[in-house]
């Protein structure tokens, strides 16, 4: 009965402790074994005794512990809680961490909403694709959407010509000759002038480059901005361009006397 009545005033048991916190005591006693979280005190019964900075400390450790930190890690970043300037810094790190945090799962949620409605939009189950979207998402590709749209041939391409940077850049190089397209388009430039011939080389550089080559995958690639299901900024942005760049790359190929599309369906 003395045991039990030996508790100073300003302490708590390691009972009151794991109640007003919600962990167990069993927690609180691994955290003192890792050198993580010891008691203030002990009484003369020998009951572990905690004080209301032991309290603070332990929403340190549990903090940390949410955010996914080993015990090891979080015994690194435990600092002396002896003046506000060093419980202003415990503050700001954790504080830090959680909006690290709530970027990485805002992050997660866009990603796993965008393959969401990618996979309510495919007609069959493709997990091929589905990587190929996910690993787009996490490039931070704006067009992975048009994964969907491309067939089993072409992705096998794209998957054996290019990587994550390669495959970004070309990307970039069709958005950036799309818009080209459509400042030509808009300033009048006539496609059989040489500022149109310009393009058209640099544009027929690019899909020759995509392909490898190969003049099968042609037409395929000329449904850009006519999917059914793509966006409509999209659509009509392709529209445009392409108007523009079948006119370009018909000049292009009647002065070098090349018709690949011919080539392509032989």
């Amino acid at each position: 009965m003395d045991k039990h009545k030996a508790i100073p005033q300003g302490y708590m048991t390691v009972g009151e402790v794991a109640k007003k916190m919600d962990v167990t005591v069993r927690t609180l006693q691994h955290y003192d074994r890792e050198g993580l979280l010891s008691p203030s005190a002990v009484s003369e019964g020998g009951r572990r005794l905690y004080t209301d900075k032991d309290i603070v400390k332990l929403h340190q450790i549990l903090s940390f512990k949410h955010l996914g930190f080993s015990l090891d890690d979080i015994k690194n970043r435990l600092t002396p809680l002896d003046s506000p300037a060093e419980i202003a810094a415990v503050l700001t790190e954790q504080a830090a961490a959680v909006r690290q945090k709530i970027d990485s799962l805002s992050e997660s949620l866009r990603e796993l909403e965008a393959l969401h409605e990618e996979v309510l939009q495919m007609q069959s189950v493709d997990f091929k694709k589905y990587a190929d979207i996910i690993v787009n998402l996490q490039m931070k590709n704006d067009y992975y959407w048009l994964i969907k749209h491309f067939d089993d041939q072409t992705l096998d391409h794209i998957r054996s010509r290019f990587d994550k940077d390669r495959g970004r850049a070309v990307m970039d190089t069709f958005m950036q000759l799309q818009d080209e397209a459509i400042r030509l388009q808009n300033a009048g430039v006539p496609a059989d002038s040489d500022e149109g011939q310009k393009f058209a080389k640099a544009y027929w550089d690019m899909i020759t480059d995509f392909t490898g080559g190969d003049m099968s995958m042609l037409p395929k690639l000329m449904e850009l901005g006519q999917f059914q299901n793509a966006n409509q900024k999209w659509r009509e942005k392709q529209t445009i361009a392409n108007g523009y760049v079948e006119q370009a790359l018909g000049s292009y190929f009647s002065r070098i006397g090349v018709d690949p599309f011919q080539e392509g369906t032989r």
